[in-house]
């Protein structure tokens, strides 16, 4: 450190990451130690509280207390030790090896003061550093006779490619899902008959929005279950309110979403699998007319930030993770973000945009607008809009719609789209230009009511 940074950060003041001593105190070791426990710091030694030099005597005695001192926290710590004019400056990193502890005791660096960790503190510390994983904690109230699901474990083993004849008790614990304290949370988000029994926050919450904002929600849907059913349906419901285009190659035609599927897939499964299941929100998926917002719990995972994403992976769930991984939901850990931009940049589209606090994550794919076809890079020409076929061509797709309403009169839209396997949106098109030609109009109420086909000589109401 050079005698101009010494004075900038005397200036600075004390704070996070700087302590003044005016000599050596009984109590140093809890200051290097809270240092270690947080982002590290420095402590400047012959410096008073009010920021005045009063200066160290006998230099080279205090730098060997102050080592010892740093050698006896357990873990020992590093400490860099140097005299800049007649100050002793004392750098301590941001530890590799947390926690620390001085006689016992736990100490983190809390703005400008060193704070004793309480219970509630010290097991917050352990999760938030990775220490202690919520997913490899026992589940206390899950009891394999009443709450395991054989079927949730069947289509499990079919995915995975279990050998069969093996008992199920054996792969559980090869898995180390089952352990001698019982059933895992990992295991109880993966085959529990009921999982928010256990997680009422294992929940995803889907919505679209009108317009551009988030003030008035048009639909919405509560998607719940184990971890695969909860990200099955999270997708179906991306699929059934994203706009949808077909690919048409001399062959079936291939239906491709306005964004890129894959890339949505790995957002999902990145918000189930690096949530804080310890807190209380849900995961939410905000449709808006201009973007496609994912957002869970829990921030970036201790000593990762934004620039690591795509290079470097802590998860916060391993054993889930691990799970997802054996069923190829997702792949190496680490390399979701990179896809996912991968994706978007195939499809031609902005990189989504991300975003992460203290206790959540956000990432959000910017939408194209409703006039705009898809250009995906590397397709051939051909694409029509959603609901068109060369051989099928609008119009084709509007009479199996009016079709259908005269066939089951009464419906809605989402009805309609999951019977006719079309996008809502689609379905959405073909019925405004119904009711623009006057042979069908909507009857009922708001909530209950549904589409009607009119005869030849009515009009639409």
């Amino acid at each position: 450190m050079t005698t101009s940074e010494l004075h900038n950060l005397i200036r600075l003041g004390e704070g996070l990451t700087s302590e003044f001593k005016r000599s050596v105190p009984a109590d140093l070791g809890r200051e290097i130690c809270a240092f270690a426990n947080a982002i590290g710091g420095h402590v400047l030694i012959g410096v008073d509280d009010d920021g005045q030099v009063v200066g160290v005597t006998a230099m080279n005695r205090v730098k060997s207390e102050v080592q010892s001192i740093a050698r006896n926290i357990d873990p020992p710590i590093a400490v860099a030790v140097e005299a800049v004019e007649n100050v002793l400056v004392v750098t301590v990193p941001a530890g590799p090896n947390k926690p620390y502890m001085v006689a016992g005791k736990f100490y983190m660096r809390q703005a400008a003061t060193t704070q004793q960790l309480n219970r509630d503190e010290i097991r917050e510390f352990f999760f938030r550093e990775g220490l202690v994983t919520f997913d490899e904690q026992p589940c206390r109230r899950f009891d394999m006779s009443r709450d395991f699901d054989p079927k949730k474990y069947r289509a499990f083993a079919r995915a995975t490619g279990l050998p069969a004849g093996m008992k199920t008790e054996d792969v559980l614990r090869n898995l180390e899902v089952l352990t001698e304290d019982g059933m895992t949370n990992a295991g109880a988000l993966f085959f529990g008959k009921r999982v928010t029994k256990f997680f009422l926050e294992a929940k995803i919450n889907c919505a679209v929005f009108q317009g551009t904002g988030k003030t008035k929600i048009i639909d919405q849907q509560i998607c719940e279950g184990s971890v695969v059913e909860t990200y099955q349906a999270a997708i179906a419901y991306l699929q059934a309110h994203l706009n949808a285009e077909y690919i048409i190659r001399g062959g079936p035609r291939q239906e491709v979403l306005e964004l890129p599927l894959d890339a949505l897939r790995e957002a999902v499964l990145n918000a189930i699998g690096h949530r804080d299941y310890r807190l209380t929100g849900h995961i939410q998926i905000h449709i808006s007319l201009d973007r496609v917002e994912i957002i869970n719990p829990g921030g970036l995972v201790s000593g990762l930030t934004l620039a690591d994403l795509g290079r470097v992976s802590r998860p916060r769930n391993p054993l889930l993770f691990a799970l997802m991984h054996r069923m190829e939901l997702v792949e190496d850990v680490g390399s979701g973000i990179r896809r996912i931009r991968d994706e978007m940049r195939n499809y031609g589209l902005e990189r989504p945009l991300i975003e992460t606090g203290e206790s959540w994550f956000s990432i959000a794919f910017k939408r194209k607008p409703q006039d705009a076809s898809i250009e995906r890079q590397g397709t051939v020409p051909g694409v029509t809009p959603s609901g068109t076929h060369p051989s099928e061509g609008v119009n084709e797709g509007v009479s199996r719609l009016l079709d259908y309403v005269r066939a089951h009169p009464g419906l809605r839209v989402p009805v309609i789209s999951h019977g006719l396997s079309v996008p809502a949106k689609t379905i959405e098109r073909w019925v405004k230009s119904l009711k623009q030609q006057g042979v069908i109009r909507f009857e009922g109420s708001p909530k209950k009511g549904g589409y009607h086909a009119l005869p030849s000589n009515d009009s639409d109401g």
